[in-house]
């Protein structure tokens, strides 16, 4: 399987059309179809469903599908590799990618990447936002440089450097709601109440634990992936969001308002990455000043 080919099938599935895909790539048509079949042939799948005459429209199969996902995780990652070997000794500069879940503490990897911008201007950061899942399968490929994560990590697989802030978890509400007149929010506020729940957290967590409730049993009324999307559907007055605090800006003219839990719950984090990982120069240089960084004395 060639990358060239790879790239052409991912042109289909763009323009759903192998004329239209064939002008973009600058070839014959009967060179593209022949090629996406060799391709076929060596997988012993059918990739495309081509459609009749009169539309013409191109759909992908199942099989399709799970190879447009792979190829676009291969081509990111051989580019991604291009630019860490194509680099110069003498000068660091670079893509670092990291994944990380909506928290706070996100502030921390961006001083450090402050820091290190005075050194090195050449570095460039890209952040990819989703959940543990997410982080841990993008850093599992090789797509991503640096993980952060809630919780315990799995120190067989990886390394970690452990934050020194902990996310504290909440009820995100309308300040014209009931439990705003509450300091704290206790679990027996919220066993009757509409609640909007992160993804994860629905399929059972410590916060279903603090709850002291099944799922199940639970009014909930809806759940997200990201807290800001949660944020809308609080303020339209659907339910209570439980969360971590800092993300949404709660101050000022906000309609909402946030109030901690009791007992306190909290979220440790670290910084992950694969063992026995090389570092490209830019992702090297700034875990040593990350490390710097969360060991000095705070100001």
């Amino acid at each position: 399987m060639e990358l060239r080919v790879l790239q052409y099938f991912l042109a289909i599935a763009r323009e759903q059309s192998i004329i239209r895909a064939a002008e973009s790539l600058h070839l014959s048509q009967p060179t593209l179809s022949t090629q996406i079949k060799n391709l076929e042939e060596e997988l012993g799948k059918q990739l495309l469903i081509r459609g009749t005459k009169g539309s013409r429209k191109v759909t992908l199969t199942e099989e399709g599908m799970i190879l447009r996902k792979r190829a676009e995780e291969i081509l990111d990652l051989v580019k991604k590799t291009e630019k860490e070997v194509t680099l110069t000794n003498d000068i660091v500069m670079g893509d670092i990618y990291i994944g990380t879940g909506e928290t706070d503490s996100v502030r921390l990897i961006a001083r450090a990447a402050k820091k290190l911008q005075e050194a090195c201007p050449g570095i460039r950061y890209h952040i990819s936002s989703g959940n543990a899942p997410f982080v841990l399968e993008q850093l599992d490929k090789g797509l991503l440089d640096f993980g952060i994560v809630f919780g315990t990590v799995d120190l067989v697989k990886y390394n970690a450097l452990k934050m020194p802030a902990a996310d504290l978890w909440g009820v995100l509400m309308r300040k014209d709601s009931p439990l705003a007149s509450k300091e704290t929010i206790g679990p027996e506020d919220l066993w009757e109440e509409p609640l909007i729940l992160s993804q994860q957290e629905e399929r059972g967590g410590q916060l279903t634990q603090w709850l002291n409730c099944e799922a199940s049993a639970l009014n909930i009324a809806a759940t997200y992936n990201l807290i800001f999307n949660a944020s809308l559907l609080v303020e339209e007055g659907l339910g209570y969001a439980i969360g971590l605090d800092g993300i949404i800006n709660t101050t000022g003219n906000s309609t909402l308002c946030f109030r901690p839990l009791a007992p306190k719950l909290e979220n440790e984090m670290s910084i992950i990455w694969k063992k026995y990982q090389l570092f490209s120069k830019p992702a090297g240089k700034f875990i040593d000043v990350l490390k710097e960084y969360l060991d000095a004395p705070a100001e």
